[in-house]
């Protein structure tokens, strides 16, 4: 009867399993299975609210040209840990999202923060903006000017900003600028209840340019000044 070896046997069937991993391995290799390693994406860049006339919007800058990239959103309260996923802003392709609903309290301070993902497996760190202040940050829009002129003179209409800015201030004002012939300038006033103003003892036949500008008197803010008209009296 013959003998058996047991350390003998034992040594030859690992050899025998080891083959079979490394054939395995080259086999795997050959057919282009690779394992998928997260590759780390550049943030986004220039991360900032754009605010007029309390709509705020988020804008920012992507570090590449791809169309594939996707964005995710979030936002807090100043002071708050918590961070919110910001609905319709979850894997937007877009390079802005509209916070106006969720950053709508004038009181309050603001982050957003957003990182790109290039699906499956690709995804950037967090990009934060600065803090943001609806009441302090937002701009305001310069009123409309409507002109008719008349017998009486030249009648000044002005057309105020949106409502919701009016509902944020119930005291705005208006400035009226008043180009002569000779180029002076008048500067003239109007009440936060009257948008009508009519203009007298000007020279007639003559062309008159008028320009207006919202102010808010309690955060010594005002709009930019709106785009120049002219008229000629009658």
């Amino acid at each position: 009867m013959a003998c058996v070896c047991w350390p003998c046997l034992s040594h030859t069937n690992n050899i025998n399993a080891m083959t079979h991993l490394l054939l395995g391995a080259v086999l795997l290799g050959n057919l282009g299975v690779t394992e998928q390693v997260p590759v780390m994406l550049a943030p986004p860049t220039q991360v900032r609210f754009d605010s007029v006339d309390y709509k705020n919007i988020l804008r920012w800058t992507p570090t590449t040209n791809s169309t594939s990239l996707q964005y995710y959103v979030q936002w807090k309260i100043y002071g708050e840990p918590e961070w919110l996923d910001v609905d319709g802003c979850q894997g937007t392709q877009k390079h802005q999202c509209d916070l106006s609903g969720v950053t709508s309290d004038p009181r309050e301070w603001y982050y957003a923060r957003l990182h790109a993902s290039s699906p499956p497996s690709s995804k950037s760190a967090w990009a934060l903006s600065p803090r943001f202040s609806p009441r302090w940050d937002t701009k305001i829009s310069a009123p409309l000017l409507r002109l008719n002129a008349t017998e009486q003179g030249i009648v000044v209409r002005v057309k105020p900003p949106k409502p919701l800015v009016r509902k944020m201030h119930s005291s705005l004002l208006y400035k009226i600028y008043l180009t002569h012939t000779s180029g002076e300038e008048e500067v003239l006033e109007l009440g936060c209840c009257t948008h009508k103003l009519t203009l007298k003892k000007l020279n007639s036949k003559a062309k008159y340019c008028l320009q207006a500008q919202t102010m808010i008197p309690q955060q010594a803010k005002s709009s930019a000044r709106s785009s120049l008209k002219c008229i000629t009296t009658l």
